[in-house]
């Protein structure tokens, strides 16, 4: 499954992007984020690893991130591997009259065993709704400062 979603934030890219590769900002956007960890490379550059660990009631996962392209402030490319699924994303960033930034998120799902396949057919609306609501996260980061951290 591929689809986009895109947002416009009101900041400058350089805002954006100082604020997208630090990842003690991760737990800012993304709900649900436990804890990160270095695994390898230097981190958003080109093969560098990192574990995510996420936490969902009951349902715990780790993510492995791997940056498959990195050219910013233009785009960063990564690949998020979990048990059954590998999700393929590319980030583009476009800076609008200085004072704008629009983020365009591709991404592409790919089931690595029979449950995963089922729920890509079955709810392809979530993994998109999960997607949005990042980006809407993140959003609400740069611009307010609003955090999910702790967010019960």
């Amino acid at each position: 499954m591929r689809y986009s979603t895109e947002i416009l934030i009101k900041k400058p890219i350089s805002e954006v992007i100082k604020k997208l590769k630090s990842s003690d900002n991760l737990k800012h956007w993304q709900e649900g984020l436990v804890s990160t960890a270095h695994i390898s490379g230097t981190p958003n550059e080109l093969g560098a690893k990192m574990r995510l660990n996420y936490s969902f009631g009951k349902r715990k996962m780790e993510i492995i991130e791997t940056v498959t392209m990195q050219d910013f402030p233009n785009k960063i490319y990564s690949t998020y591997t979990t048990k059954g699924i590998r999700n393929i994303q590319e980030n583009h960033f476009k800076s609008i009259e200085n004072e704008f930034t629009k983020w365009i998120s591709i991404n592409e799902f790919q089931p690595t065993n029979f449950k995963m396949s089922m729920m890509l057919l079955l709810m392809p609306k979530a993994f998109k709704k999960q997607t949005k609501t990042y980006m809407t996260n993140f959003k609400n980061f740069v611009e307010k400062g609003t955090s999910v951290y702790n967010k019960e």
